[in-house]
């Protein structure tokens, strides 16, 4: 049998023979990802998912879930963090390093480039008309991606359903999401499928869950860095804190920013913030890298630069310290059952998200429905669906040409 006709036969067998791709290959795909992958966090774990694990089965299916796992637990951007993971998988830090700067260089580029424009330039008055079109459209892409995910990770699992259900309406109604929760999730499912024997010695699930209830301890033992004069010092540290005390999503940082950026430091005002969000909204990769925007606003290069860096290493370092610890130990039937109950738990907090995107999108400020915006999601989900080779970014330009056309006649 040759290694294509093993593949065929059994991915996760295949996977675990070795690697089937080279470092380059998945740099090459990731630096593809970080140009051109539109929708947030969620659709970007599905494409992961889509092109690495069933397309190409370059990843197993258990590797991605750890990763996602990992990634839903410690802090920082959840599509970064997996894909820092997934470059770890066969290649260790160096693919891990390699992967992560390939994944979020061209949307710091694009970020930096607009914010150039947007200091040059007093603004970006069309900024609002390509928003009003795209931000509808990327919520049908997430949905979508949401969709695919839970679809693929629940199945017809009654335990995993109850909790990813209790953890979507939880994020639905709080509009954020709780670490603890994941834990928990994760807690539940372990005792219930696989309950630990304490008779006899120690569980090896006990040593798996409990560098994880360290790691994220951190949530619950902060700590505050003394703020220093100078402007470079408080991007570094305010964007270190931003990238280590945030979990969930790259959307949960949005919040952490608004407070520093307009309040504390007063770097920018409410209307340049809110142009930030819009900027990454529009532009492909992790949402975060909106921090590269703000800080270019802040400092230009210089700042966008340490934003940007010091954001992404916390996130980078709980990816790699803990991952030999996943590879190791992550098949035990204990870490798995636990692995997921976090993972019912994550998707549950994505799709969760997705209703809470969808209500601020769609929803003027008296709760009316913007019916343009409703249509144009109405046709992303309905190309997604029936339309599959039509790549997102396309959906994406013609929705933005489409907001470009009816915004003034429908926009405030």
């Amino acid at each position: 049998m040759t290694m294509s006709d093993r593949q065929a036969s059994d991915p996760a067998a295949s996977v675990a023979d070795g690697p089937a791709y080279s470092l380059a290959q998945l740099v090459r795909y990731f630096l593809q990802l970080g140009a051109l992958g539109f929708g947030g966090p969620v659709a970007l774990v599905g494409f992961m998912h889509r092109d690495l694990v069933e397309k190409r089965q370059w990843v197993s299916e258990s590797d991605y879930r750890e990763g996602l796992a990992l990634a839903q637990l410690a802090p920082g951007p959840l599509a970064a963090q997996l894909a820092i993971y997934l470059g770890y998988v066969h290649h260790g830090v160096i693919g891990a390093t390699a992967v992560g700067l390939a994944f979020v260089l061209p949307s710091f580029v694009m970020v930096v480039a607009l914010g150039w424009a947007y200091a040059g330039y007093g603004g970006l008055a069309w900024m609002q008309a390509v928003f009003y079109g795209v931000g509808a459209c990327v919520i049908g892409i997430i949905a979508h991606s949401a969709f695919k995910l839970t679809r693929r990770t629940i199945g017809r699992d009654a335990l995993l359903a109850a909790v990813f259900l209790a953890s979507a309406v939880c994020t639905a109604i709080s509009e954020t999401e709780y670490i603890v929760l994941f834990l928990l999730a994760g807690v539940l499912v372990w005792l219930v499928k696989t309950p630990p024997k304490f008779g006899h010695g120690k569980s090896h699930a006990v040593n798996g869950i409990a560098p994880l209830v360290w790691l994220t301890g951190i949530e619950w033992h902060g700590f505050e860095w003394t703020a220093a004069s100078q402007t470079r010092l408080d991007i570094l540290v305010f964007f270190t804190k931003a990238g280590a005390f945030v979990f969930g999503s790259g959307l949960a940082i949005v919040p952490f920013l608004y407070g520093g950026v307009v309040h504390e430091y007063h770097w920018l005002d409410d209307a340049q913030f809110l142009d930030a969000v819009a900027v990454a909204m529009i532009t492909p990769g992790p949402v975060v890298i909106t921090v590269g925007f703000i800080g270019y606003l802040v400092d230009g290069l210089t700042g966008a630069t340490l934003a940007a860096a010091a954001t992404f290493l916390p996130c980078y370092l709980f990816t790699i310290l803990p991952a030999p610890y996943f590879k190791k130990y992550g098949s035990r039937p204990g870490i798995a059952s636990f692995v997921e109950g976090i993972t019912a738990a994550a998707i549950g907090a994505i799709a969760g998200s997705v209703i809470v995107l969808a209500r601020r999108t769609i929803l003027d400020e008296s709760w009316q429905l913007e019916w343009p915006k409703v249509l144009i999601l109405l046709a992303t989900l309905g190309l997604l669906i029936r339309a599959k080779k039509i790549p997102e970014p396309v959906i994406v330009l013609a929705a933005a040409l489409v907001g470009l056309v009816i915004y003034p006649y429908v926009g405030p």
